[in-house]
């Protein structure tokens, strides 16, 4: 879960457990789950356990905000716990606002691309000021960050296309982990290389909106 995770009720009582859903986009997600907590009314707790859904099924990247998810249930007929998700979203929107790579996104090649020259930028800074304890903060966010790659890869409800970018983008994460300060030279390489090429196309089709 990402840094905005835990802001719910303590009191809440988990209803559902973790399960194979089968929705396909972030929306149905959002319903389907709603539906299967069976709840007379939707705050902190239930919009928490919709994010973790959301974020199981796609990735941290696909978290949407306790705002847009309660619209979505209130849509459906929800009854809403107004204060407290309003209280919930201003919580979550706070840690989001204050947490270290929350633009960053690798869920395809293209945004993975940018993300990295964000990451990269920070990098040098961190190394610049000799700051340890930030260079492995950036670790953890990138390792978090394959892991959600992998699931996305691995995902049955995503196209092909979709798994193939994802499983790439781990491999990406992956070597910079191991070689951070080689990166950019691997990656100028591997996006030459013909198995990248037989895969993507080149490189401007591949990063391509």
């Amino acid at each position: 879960m990402d840094a905005a995770s835990g802001l719910g009720s303590n009191n809440f009582t988990l209803k559902i457990a973790k399960k194979h859903w089968q929705s396909r986009t972030k929306r149905d997600l959002i319903i389907e789950v709603w539906e299967a907590l069976d709840c007379e009314s939707v705050g902190a707790g239930e919009l928490e356990q919709i994010q973790e859904a959301l974020h199981e099924m796609f990735g941290a990247g696909a978290i949407e905000s306790p705002a847009a998810i309660a619209r979505v249930v209130a849509d459906e007929g929800a009854a809403l716990r107004h204060p407290e998700v309003f209280e919930y979203d201003l919580k979550w929107r706070a840690v989001r606002a204050t947490a270290p790579g929350n633009n960053l996104d690798f869920s395809n090649l293209r945004c993975a691309l940018e993300s990295f020259g964000q990451v990269e930028i920070q990098r040098r800074e961190l190394e610049q000021n000799k700051d340890q304890t930030g260079l492995q903060q950036l670790s953890d966010l990138i390792a978090a960050a394959r892991q959600d790659s992998l699931l996305l890869a691995r995902s049955r409800i995503l196209g092909q296309q979709e798994r193939a970018e994802a499983k790439e983008a781990s491999e990406w994460l992956r070597v910079w982990l191991v070689a951070p300060d080689l990166f950019g030279d691997w990656l100028e390489l591997r996006m030459r290389s013909a198995e990248f090429r037989q895969k993507f196309g080149d490189a401007n089709s591949a990063l391509r909106p």
